[in-house]
């Protein structure tokens, strides 16, 4: 019932906020974001199409829905069961000695972008506990189709938002996040944040769109992030 109403439980990568711009700042601002600055994350991915079930092969890797869909034998409990609208892939290896992994938050895709239209371009991700930390404690996927991925450190700008997602609130987000840096004197330009930007949901499509938690990241540079912070710091 929890996550119905927002609660999920599940663990976020650990981040550093290195920046808040809030309407409540003394310099008053249109569209609320953060400067997050990530280490090393681990994530499972694979290509999100109409052919390809994405969040259903990313369930059925870390065993939600039915036996986990990967090379291991040590079990760990899930932290977030989603099985209510997750099952394992028809085609997938069957095998029960696979281990069972925690759900993670948040589910990754990338953007909505026209010049990603190509569904074959566009990916899904979900991150990966914190004690999978290098690749060689992650246990292989039984299904060619998912993905091991090192997510190298990073740091962004993000925003976040509640409501139901679609390509047009997608690209509005990241529009108007793209204006406040702007405002506040970064130098970035829209069309490469809508290359580059991704998409974070942190709820099951039950919770109700209200109490749902979603985010706009935009990458940047160490160039800009120390340019910016110098600039607010004045």
């Amino acid at each position: 019932m929890g996550m119905v109403f927002g609660k999920t439980g599940v663990a976020e990568p650990v981040y550093e906020t290195l920046f808040l711009r809030s309407k409540h700042s003394k310099k008053p601002c249109s569209t609320e974001y953060e400067i997050r600055k990530y280490a090393t994350r681990y994530a499972i991915e694979t290509d999100n199409s109409k052919e390809n079930n994405a969040f259903r092969l990313l369930a059925g890797y870390i065993g939600v829905g039915g036996p986990p869909q990967n090379e291991g034998s040590k079990s760990i409990a899930m932290t977030a069961p989603v099985a209510t609208t997750t099952t394992t892939t028809s085609n997938a290896n069957s095998s029960s000695s696979g281990t069972q992994i925690s759900m993670t938050a948040p589910v990754v895709s990338t953007n909505y972008s026209k010049d990603n239209i190509n569904s074959s371009e566009r990916t899904m991700q979900f991150y990966l506990p914190s004690e999978f930390d290098s690749m060689d404690k992650i246990p292989k996927p039984s299904d060619s189709r998912v993905r091991i991925k090192e997510v190298p450190p990073e740091t962004g700008a993000v925003h976040t938002f509640s409501g139901s997602m679609s390509e047009e609130v997608a690209n509005s987000k990241v529009t108007s996040l793209v204006e406040q840096l702007q405002e506040d004197g970064l130098d970035i330009a829209r069309e490469d944040a809508m290359k580059n930007y991704l998409l974070w949901q942190f709820n099951p499509p039950f919770t109700i769109p209200s109490l749902r938690r979603n985010e706009i990241w935009i990458p940047l540079t160490v160039e800009q992030v120390k340019a910016h912070l110098e600039r607010f710091s004045e």
